[in-house]
């Protein structure tokens, strides 16, 4: 699959081509997987919502495949100290919200926010819009291959306290997983890694690209992470 855009900001392109076959389930999921699948909160109907895209890069390290994340400086108004993907609001010179606006500003973002050079990065899918209520933000998680890893790190620490790597290996073991228990009474999935706690919007992607991807382990939804004791 492969989609070639000229719109201003310079070209952006989907491909399949040349990505290491581990990717090849993650692909099919992208391809076949029900916004439903992903998650009950999807963009309202009527429009709203202010667009935005994260990427959701793999990449090759040192113990196998590996995701990019960050996480969010202690002292922002919104999802203080989560972790969270590179990502971040349309611009408007990143283009059409609904063609390859998101692309781009995937990229743009992770540039931004990690000093990620989007020359070795290789888009190849798009999981369906999602919707964050709490920030009202319509999310698009655009899927990157790392072909040519670049230096990473915090860029503003204003914005982002750190930037660092998890193993697909430590993400799916049993003994890193969990169900937070928020105070507003809402449940998820959780993933306790690099001495963090991946929850919300970020780890339910990951839980539901575990799970399409045949990748993930049975583990205990039983076992509880009040999220007041990372606050």
């Amino acid at each position: 699959m492969t989609r070639t855009s000229g719109a201003q900001g310079g070209s952006v392109t989907l491909s399949r081509e040349g990505l290491p076959s581990w990717l090849d389930p993650v692909a099919h999921a992208a391809e076949t997987v029900r916004p439903t699948q992903l998650s009950r909160f999807l963009p309202p109907e009527n429009g709203t919502g202010r667009q935005s895209a994260v990427l959701i890069l793999f990449g090759d390290g040192e113990r196998g495949p590996e995701l990019l994340l960050m996480e969010r400086a202690s002292s922002l108004r919104s999802h203080a100290g989560q972790p969270s993907f590179p990502g971040g609001a349309l611009d408007p010179e990143d283009g059409d919200p609904q063609g390859d606006g998101p692309l781009r500003a995937a990229l743009r973002e992770a540039e931004e926010e990690t000093g990620l050079d989007p020359s070795g990065v290789q888009l190849f899918g798009v999981l369906p819009k999602l919707y964050i209520p709490v920030s009202g933000f319509v999310v698009t998680p655009v899927l990157g291959w790392w072909r040519v890893p670049s230096p990473v790190g915090v860029v503003d620490p204003n914005e982002t306290a750190r930037v660092f790597t998890v193993p697909v290996a430590d993400l799916i073991h049993p003994d890193n997983r969990a169900t937070t228990v928020h105070p507003s009474g809402y449940q998820g999935p959780a993933f306790l890694v690099e001495s963090a706690l991946v929850w919300g919007f970020t780890a339910g992607v990951i839980d539901r690209l575990l799970h399409f991807a045949g990748w993930e382990r049975p583990w205990d939804r039983d076992r509880r992470v009040p999220l007041d004791r990372w606050s």
